[in-house]
């Protein structure tokens, strides 16, 4: 049944999807179709999970399921969602009455999903508007940018636009509050081997709205990177490396002063309070106190490496820390730039120090 009902939402198949609905729940699956009509899947299909057999007799049991999807031109493995399926027994056997998700809402989850394509991009946005267009051309912008640094990449880049924070917490499943002034975040699809680049950027509406027009061109560029680097992004990676470089090239060409790219570290400094070193990977924890100065003192750290050795070192030192394993900053470091991480640390403090002067 959850085979036949993913394959009929696969090929908008409205007459085989209700067919397996319950008394009560046409509308809400005819409104599925209509939710994610704007959307090309490749792959949408339910696989049960979790199964209990009800009691003889029973009317109505639930079980769990792992929906994958991939959409076309965008996605070469299957995103996973965890579902919650109602099923009810009828006349002619048993039917569908609810499908529910337990974990990160689907994009159609919040709403009738808009696709508007760039010549880059794909932008999944919810709800009438300009906002989906506008975001579709910076990230047109953003990709070439990002590959001027990286490398080229035949990928499209996938955007999310939720309509709400309320939204966009349900699509990550987290709290509200948690990502609270984050305008953006790079989600990775459930399904993909380990470190494959095929991400989303997830847009937080409320923060996003607030950016100025090269606050946002930073954010989509800087998302974008993360997209970009991942493949050599590893958990070892230091967050103020793979940060740092993001920042790196969402700034690059802005024609902003370093004073101007980090004015609250600047402001630390010119009062006494310059960082004793790099910061740490709990500095960049969303809500944390700091946040903004870890992700100014990353992008200087970056920024140095590339004024001092050029930007193809700062790359090239980002893919050998990922290939060193864990523990090989040190060597990678030394590898590319000729130096260890005390006397690196040494000279990024003497570049913060001039923030202040």
């Amino acid at each position: 049944m959850l085979s036949l009902r993913g394959r009929a939402v696969a090929e908008r198949n409205a007459e085989a999807l209700l067919a397996l609905s319950a008394q009560g729940s046409e509308e809400a699956d005819r409104d599925l179709l209509t939710r994610t009509a704007g959307l090309r899947f490749t792959e949408y299909g339910l696989r049960l999970t979790s199964f209990a057999e009800p009691p003889a007799g029973a009317g109505r049991f639930t079980v769990g399921a792992e929906l994958a999807y991939r959409l076309t031109g965008v996605d070469d493995y299957p995103a996973l969602l965890e579902r919650q399926v109602e099923l009810v027994r009828e006349a002619g056997g048993w039917r569908v009455a609810r499908e529910t998700p337990t974990g990160a809402a689907a994009p159609w989850d919040l709403g009738t999903v808009r696709a508007v394509e760039g010549a880059r991009s794909l932008v999944l946005g919810i709800g009438a508007g300009a906002e989906p267009t506008a975001l579709a051309a910076l990230a047109d912008r953003a990709v070439p940018a990002v590959e001027a640094v990286w490398g080229p990449s035949a990928a499209r880049l996938l955007l999310e636009l939720p309509l709400t924070e309320q939204d966009f917490a349900r699509r990550m499943d987290v709290s509200a509050d948690a990502y609270q002034g984050i305008a953006a975040v790079t989600l990775a699809v459930g399904g993909a081997p380990e470190h494959t680049p095929a991400d989303r950027i997830v847009v937080n509406p409320d923060a996003y709205r607030q950016l100025s027009e090269l606050g946002r061109r930073v954010v989509v560029t800087h998302e974008a990177t993360h997209v970009a680097t991942r493949a050599d992004t590893k958990s070892w990676t230091p967050l103020w490396l793979s940060e740092g470089v993001a920042d790196y090239t969402g700034y690059l060409g802005s024609g902003r002063t370093a004073r101007q790219i980090a004015p609250e570290l600047a402001k630390d400094v010119q009062n006494g309070r310059a960082p004793a070193g790099l910061p740490d990977d709990a500095a960049f924890t969303a809500g944390a106190a700091g946040i903004a100065q870890a992700y100014e003192q990353a992008w200087l750290a970056c920024d140095l490496i590339a004024r001092r050795y050029g930007q193809d070192r700062l790359v090239a030192l980002y893919r050998t820390v990922g290939a060193f394993g864990a523990g090989g900053l040190e060597r990678a470091l030394k590898a590319r730039l000729g130096l260890g991480l005390a006397e690196f640390t040494k000279t990024w403090a003497a570049e913060v120090a001039r923030l202040g002067e």
